[in-house]
């Protein structure tokens, strides 16, 4: 992992941005952040993670069945906010959670709820690489670009601008190469996502 300079720790703590809204069409129509993980809805996972991992307040940013997911799941300690365009794609869901976060953030962590390989360690060192200096950050495996992705302040209506259709963040960090700093993770975390039956049943061992 290439070191960015060292600036100093940020007196506000990032928080992380969980997005939670998609519908699980693949996965038979359940909404993903209901999917059971080690016992759990995917979505208290993914904030367990970005607390074990030193997030500061979270929001989530729920869109299919968030009225079933709201009842269903933990979501105490966090902001949980509704994206009513959610079946857009995953862009309307990150503009939705940034305009969510709040004042004075310096960062957020973001983070997709369907993605339980990536783990505590592996936002500890994007929090890390923040607070070194880096405004855009994301784990890298192998090489290869994932998530999660930290988008810093500064880019906060850069990235909300670009976050049409499914591309979320992909707008911003395309135009800004030199900025991006990609965090090795591939030691500490894996970066597939649960989009079939057949990618749960590999998590899993059985598709519940």
């Amino acid at each position: 992992m290439a070191a960015p300079p060292a600036h100093g720790a940020p007196s506000v703590p990032v928080p992380a941005l969980i997005l939670a809204a998609g519908g699980g069409r693949r996965l038979g129509g359940r909404p993903k952040a209901l999917i059971r993980y080690r016992g759990r809805p995917l979505v208290e996972h993914a904030l367990a993670v970005a607390r074990a991992g030193g997030c500061g307040p979270a929001v989530v940013v729920l869109g299919a069945a968030a009225a079933e997911v709201r009842a269903a799941a933990e979501l105490g300690g966090c902001r949980a906010v509704d994206n009513p365009d959610w079946a857009t794609g995953m862009g309307s869901s990150l503009r939705t959670g940034l305009a969510a976060l709040p004042p004075g953030a310096p960062a957020a962590l973001v983070l997709l709820v369907d993605t339980p390989g990536v783990t505590p360690a592996a936002v500890a060192r994007l929090l890390a690489a923040h607070a070194a200096g880096a405004q855009l950050a994301a784990a890298g495996y192998a090489g290869v670009r994932g998530h999660p992705v930290l988008i810093g302040a500064p880019h906060f209506a850069e990235a909300s601008a670009g976050a049409v259709g499914d591309a979320g963040a992909r707008a911003l960090l395309a135009a800004h190469p030199g900025e991006l700093l990609l965090v090795e993770c591939g030691d500490i975390a894996t970066p597939e996502d649960l989009d079939t039956p057949a990618d749960l049943a590999r998590w899993t061992g059985r598709a519940d």
